[in-house]
């Protein structure tokens, strides 16, 4: 039988109440065509839910309330309520309320895509300040899923069509940074890196690029040891092992010169080396998509916009891109697991590690 998923029914998280994140719900679903694609089921309540639409004045966008997921409409757009009490929604405003209700939303429909019955999941931006309670303490979601889903690590990947950049440290201070890099983290994060490109995105033999820590990959050691005594030596057992790992290339000529179009993913050791060329070149429609999980998970690479919240001016475009993105890696995979199984079927007697488009498709 086919993994095939004609129709994927998505989870989509509110973010932090307070912010643009059902605003941006509603005016990417109010475009019917896209539910052509999914079947959208957004974690909140239908209060919530008809406050940003009387904000709003959206008139196209009707919904049908639940409590179980058995019951949905497979053609509409679906709130499972996860909350009764009323809720003094305050756009634009940081409080705890926003937060309490951005997570609510977030635990709710994490456990309904671990008990598979969401085939995916789309999360809008929290406050990290306001979210912090007894059971969410995280620095965001990349480590709650990880925890959530038992997983050994995780890579945050960053996509903007064929331009990926990812992150070996994430939300650590920058005097902390070269604590955590080490020789085996490197490894770990480029297997995953290395996987996903391969079963979600459908990349043959992916190539991807490492970057330095130190200015100019420290002048052959005069500027800082690290890449000479932990990424060369990274980069050099990856290559033992078959993945297409090159670097480390000094980060400022690296993006100056484009050398990332010649790569399917690059590495970089902390966030802002990242995510400064990400955001200046994916003009608003970058997705942040979490590597290594047993599930799709994907968000837009921005935060929750307090200043613009309840304005009814927030581009959404990144949010159509991440469930756009969401869809398509839920297609590859189960492409990917149907092609593998196949050729056991077949009397291969072992699993390719690597998978070529033609095998993806047969």
């Amino acid at each position: 039988m086919s993994h095939l998923v004609s129709k994927p029914k998505i989870g989509i998280t509110t973010g932090d109440i307070n912010g643009i994140g059902i605003e941006l719900i509603i005016k990417t679903l109010s475009e019917h065509k896209i539910l052509e694609f999914f079947t959208p089921i957004i974690f909140a309540s239908n209060k919530v839910i008809h406050f940003y639409k009387n904000v709003m004045n959206e008139s196209h966008f009707q919904h049908f309330g639940t409590k179980d997921l058995k019951n949905l409409n497979a053609k509409g757009i679906n709130v499972f309520n996860c909350w009764e009490e009323d809720v003094n929604v305050q756009p634009g405003v940081v409080n705890e309320i926003g937060g309490k209700y951005g997570i609510r939303s977030l635990m709710v429909a994490t456990q309904c895509l671990k008990d598979g019955q969401i085939d995916g999941l789309v999360t809008n931006p929290i406050d990290k300040s306001n979210a912090q309670s007894n059971e969410f303490k995280h620095s965001g979601h990349t480590p709650f899923l990880k925890e959530k889903f038992g997983a050994k690590d995780v890579a945050m990947m960053l996509c903007s069509g064929d331009f990926r950049v990812s992150l070996l440290t994430e939300h650590v201070p920058l005097q902390d940074v070269s604590k955590h890099i080490t020789k085996e983290a490197i490894i770990s994060k480029v297997r995953i890196i290395h996987d996903s490109l391969t079963k979600d995105f459908g990349i043959d033999r992916p190539k991807i690029a490492v970057l330095s820590l130190n200015p100019h990959a420290s002048d052959k050691g005069l500027i800082g040891k690290e890449e000479q005594e932990v990424i060369l030596p990274a980069i050099e057992k990856l290559s033992q092992d078959g993945i297409l790992a090159f670097g480390p290339y000094s980060s400022d000529a690296f993006f100056a010169r484009q050398q990332d179009q010649h790569f399917d993913c690059t590495l970089a050791m902390y966030h802002d080396q990242g995510l400064i060329p990400f955001k200046s070149f994916d003009r608003g429609m970058g997705v942040n998509y979490t590597a290594g999980l047993p599930v799709v998970r994907t968000s837009p690479d921005h935060g929750t916009a307090f200043d613009i919240a309840g304005k009814n001016c927030a581009d959404n475009g990144s949010f159509i891109q991440a469930i756009y993105t969401c869809i398509d890696i839920i297609h590859q995979r189960a492409g990917y697991t149907d092609a593998t199984k196949n050729k056991l079927h077949r009397g291969t007697g072992k699993l390719k590690l690597k998978k070529t488009k033609e095998d993806i498709e047969e």
